[in-house]
């Protein structure tokens, strides 16, 4: 039997991509969507007029150049009821710098084994920025992009290589005199097609995107219990299940263990390996 649904819209949060040359406006965009949680990697932050849009849109501010703990501050704004509608990462450049230099130091650069390991993490990352209910703005220092012979064709950003993948807008933004402008290099979206040039702002954004879908209340997730993790083990072991089918259960809940797995995912993994042993799969 074919297992296909008749396909419907879908209201997305935003998750977008901004980079480009240092005070070309992206953080001070970001910073005006709602109610918006700040993780600010370089202290940059501090400055009167960040601190001042920060209070006024009902934000917060967490600051840490340790990458762990970020992931530790996502987790919980996933998992605990808040009132914030947008994370910001500003920038994501030198967490993930910080993850190569840390790679490179235990096992070395011959191979690319240090973006080997630092990508590992990068992908957890980007994995519970999918299930997070919240505007997710990135924002990424740029650098030379370039082509046959090393000419330059222009700037991308200078972070992770697929760090696009995760996000339906990727913008580059350009100071140009008094203005900023955004360069649309990546959409998924009707409403903001790739190549178009904006006046770059929260406001345009909001009128091209929906103003109704960015506001929306931030809804948490449940994680796995106690009791569905014991059960879960239980089964794997009595029926011998493979690493290889674990992992595909951990990759379509976007998690990186089965405690990081939501309710939902956990009790769907435990009904088929209960009726496994009923005898009806």
């Amino acid at each position: 039997m074919l297992r296909g649904i008749k396909p419907t819209a879908v209201e997305k949060r935003l998750k977008a991509l901004f980079y480009g040359v240092s005070g070309a406006g992206k953080t001070m965009c970001a910073l005006q969507f709602p109610a918006p949680y700040l993780i600010d990697t370089e202290r940059g932050c501090e400055n009167n007029a960040y601190v001042k849009l920060l209070e006024s849109n009902g934000g917060a501010l967490f600051q840490t150049a340790i990458f762990d703990e970020m992931i530790q501050e996502i987790k919980t704004l996933l998992t605990v009821e808040h009132p914030y509608k947008t994370l910001i990462i500003d920038p994501l450049t030198t967490l993930y710098n910080d993850l190569l230099d840390k790679a490179a130091l235990k096992l070395g650069t011959d191979f690319g084994k240090h973006y080997s390991e630092a990508n590992k993490q990068m992908k957890h990352l980007l994995s519970l920025l999918v299930r997070l209910d919240m505007n997710v703005i990135i924002t990424s220092h740029s650098k030379n992009e370039y082509g046959k012979d090393m000419i330059v064709l222009g700037q991308t950003f200078d972070c992770y290589k697929k760090l696009d993948y995760l996000f339906d807008l990727v913008i580059e933004v350009q100071k140009r005199g008094q203005s900023r402008m955004g360069v649309v290099k990546k959409s998924r979206l009707e409403s903001l097609k790739d190549g178009e040039q904006f006046e770059f702002s929260y406001k345009e954004i909001a009128k091209r995107y929906g103003s109704e879908v960015l506001e929306k209340k931030s809804e948490s997730e449940c994680l796995t219990t106690e009791e569905q993790l014991s059960e879960l083990i239980r089964l794997i072991e009595l029926l011998n299940i493979d690493n290889e089918t674990i992992t595909k259960w951990l990759t379509k809940a976007n998690a990186a263990s089965f405690e990081e797995m939501n309710q939902e995912h956990a009790q769907k993994c435990i009904d088929y390996l209960q009726s496994k042993i009923k005898g009806d799969k």
